[in-house]
């Protein structure tokens, strides 16, 4: 059945998050390149740990990152500087970066501001070497017209992007790659007037439709993320970060709905039982110092446990695909680097009947109780691990927490830190205001480029194209090439070239055509020698598997190899020649034996000769036949 989105309250915002495609970083003259980690010139170590806010306060998320007490290697290149290295102050707001963000902010119909500050929000899991990300506010208050109505934009801001992730070692260290970090990014930021998973898929898209019509800012995977705000009524707002691919943001959103209602099911049923947490930590590695756990063996040997009273079949619940309410515990275990196994799931990982049992008994446990272990080689990374897993076990019987969470491929999602709060910023002293005066903004509004909804307009009345295939083009990364072969050649239909660039492509790479190989000058000759009538339409996917294998050859070399070279003498000859065996068939049929003749022709020529020049000359032919009867 499907769900009532509007019933269970679903609000939901966006936060895009776009690279931009500058020449130098935001705070530095260094390229906005990314390379091969083997490249790395050299690698250093640091510590970070949580500090308090202008406002005197400790945001929870950096207090929850500082407790895992990590270690972080960055590797440093040739390409990458001091200011990365947080070993010299950072340069001024790149002025292109600030240009592009006032582009994008303009077409958002935003408030910009007088004067740019920029901030400092703390975040110390390790993805910045200073402790925190610079961002700077640029504009306010606009909107986007959508189907469902006009949903808020609140807020624009330029940022620097994060250093990249590129391992996590089983000793606690975490690697980060410092060629990403301080490329220019904008944050863009909704309101929660998103009320259903559809409309969230059509307003990411339709922002990143936007932020690619200005041709300024970077493509391919990684350089566009979306992260989602989520609440329904009686749950909480959960952050879900880190979406690339925009087809699941419609089943995220509904995931996390249905992760909600499940969470909350699961307080009833907590409460209903009378169930409760003991937080005493036992150890248990006697019980296992003989184990054939292979599991508990590789994690170091020692065990540690505790008990979930009445809690039994509540850890096997599934909250959202592959992900059950024992999922949710374990990614707090994780956190500490531990994994977490608990007696709804066992025996299972060689642990046996007997050693669950000695379990139990040192608990004084009931089948009506859960025991949650784990194994480390490290007793304060278990204790710490457990501590974690019982605090959310706890939580659960009160509601659904606040936190951000990271997107997984299959649409769920998994725990990553509490939601963090105002009390992460502050200002930055390194980095001077900038103001923005009117004649700057005049000056970028008179080039704002055109949207991909106004092109799409222009494409059906100017070329007559469909709804459908005006929608495709436009919104194309090919709109450029197609405009500029229309342009070139008048004769050529612009359906056919809109649909060679959409529909054509697509279904050759679902074929796994390498499609790289073709050039925009490939596809731009392959259509001035369609426009000088060497072939016909017909061939043109035929031409571009060819070229696509042979890159580098020519059309004329493709044409002549693939047989659609011929003469219009031979085709006529073709055409007299089947008239007159097909005579009494003619003048039985009349006009209508058109139609059964061209199936014959187009077997013959089809890709050679364009389709309807082959049906006037039949047509021709047939009536030339029928009037020397007096038909």
């Amino acid at each position: 059945m499907a769900m009532d989105y509007a019933r269970v309250g679903l609000k939901a915002g966006l936060e895009i998050h776009q690279q931009l495609d500058t020449a130098t970083k935001l705070f530095c003259k260094c390229p906005t390149v990314l390379r091969d980690k083997k490249e790395a010139r050299y690698s250093f170590i640091r510590y970070l740990r949580a500090s308090k806010s202008e406002l005197g306060e400790v945001d929870e998320a950096a207090r929850a990152e500082a407790g895992y007490n990590r270690t972080f290697i960055y590797k440093a290149y040739d390409t990458t500087c001091l200011v990365e290295n947080d070993e010299e102050p950072p340069g001024e707001l790149n002025p292109e970066a600030i240009d592009i963000a006032l582009e994008i902010a303009l077409m958002l119909n935003m408030n910009i501001v007088d004067e740019i500050h920029t901030m400092r929000k703390i975040v110390i899991d390790g993805s910045n070497t200073c402790g925190f990300q610079r961002t700077a506010l640029i504009a306010t208050d606009g909107w986007l017209a959508t189907e469902e109505g006009r949903v808020r934009v609140d807020s624009l801001c330029l940022e620097e992007d994060a250093a990249q992730k590129i391992e996590e070692t089983e000793d606690g260290c975490v690697v980060y790659s410092l060629d990403r970090l301080g490329i220019p990014l904008v944050e863009i930021g909704t309101a929660p007037d998103i009320q259903t998973p559809e409309q969230a898929r059509k307003v990411a898209e339709q922002i990143g439709m936007i932020l690619r019509s200005t041709g300024r800012v970077k493509r391919g995977l990684g350089t566009i993320r979306q992260d989602i705000n989520i609440s329904i009524d009686g749950g909480a707002r959960v952050e879900i970060k880190g979406v690339q691919n925009l087809r699941l943001i419609g089943e995220i959103v509904a995931n996390e709905v249905k992760r909600q209602l499940k969470l909350m099911e699961l307080m009833r049923e907590l409460n209903s039982r009378g169930s409760r947490v003991e937080h005493r930590i036992a150890d248990l590695s006697d019980i296992f110092s003989d184990t054939a756990s292979r599991v508990i063996r590789r994690a170091g040997g020692l065990v540690f446990g505790a008990c979930l009273r009445r809690f039994a079949g509540i850890l096997g619940t599934e909250l959202q695909p592959g992900r059950r309410f024992g999922s949710e515990l374990a990614d707090f275990a994780a956190r500490y680097g531990t994994g977490l196994m608990h007696t709804d799931e066992l025996p299972a990982y060689g642990i046996t009947e007997a050693e669950i049992a000695r379990m139990r008994s040192v608990f004084n446990a009931s089948d009506s109780d859960c025991i949650v272990i784990v194994a480390s080689d490290n007793r304060t990374r278990a204790e710490n691990a457990l501590r974690a897993v019982l605090n959310r076990a706890e939580e659960a019987m009160r509601g659904i927490p606040k936190e951000t969470r990271r997107a997984l491929p299959n649409g769920s999602s998994a725990y990553m830190r509490p939601l963090p709060g105002a009390a992460r910023m502050y200002p930055e002293t390194d980095v001077p205001p900038v103001e923005i005066d009117a004649l700057r903004l005049k000056e970028i509004s008179s080039r704002l480029p055109e949207t991909f909804e106004h092109r799409i307009g222009r494409y059906k009345r100017q070329f007559g194209l469909n709804d459908e295939l005006a929608t495709k083009i436009g919104r194309s990364s090919n709109y450029n090439l197609f405009e500029a072969i229309i342009e070139a050649y008048s004769d050529v239909s612009p359906t056919l070239v809109a649909r060679t660039l959409t529909d054509t492509m697509v279904e050759l790479m679902r074929e796994g055509i390498e499609l790289e190989n073709l050039t925009e000058q490939h596809i731009i000759d392959i259509f001035r020698l369609l426009a000088a009538n060497e072939f016909g339409k017909e061939a043109i996917p035929d031409i571009m598997r060819y070229i696509a294998n042979k890159p580098e050859q020519t059309i004329e070399r493709a044409i002549e190899e693939l047989g659609l070279k011929t003469s219009m003498a031979d085709v006529e000859r073709f055409i007299d020649d089947m008239v007159a065996l097909k005579r009494e068939f003619i003048l039985e049929k009349g006009e209508r034996a058109v139609g059964a003749l061209m199936g014959i022709v187009m077997r013959e020529f089809r890709g050679k000769v364009d389709g309807k020049e082959l049906n006037q000359m039949v047509r021709a032919k047939v009536l030339e036949l029928l009037a020397s009867r007096g038909d």
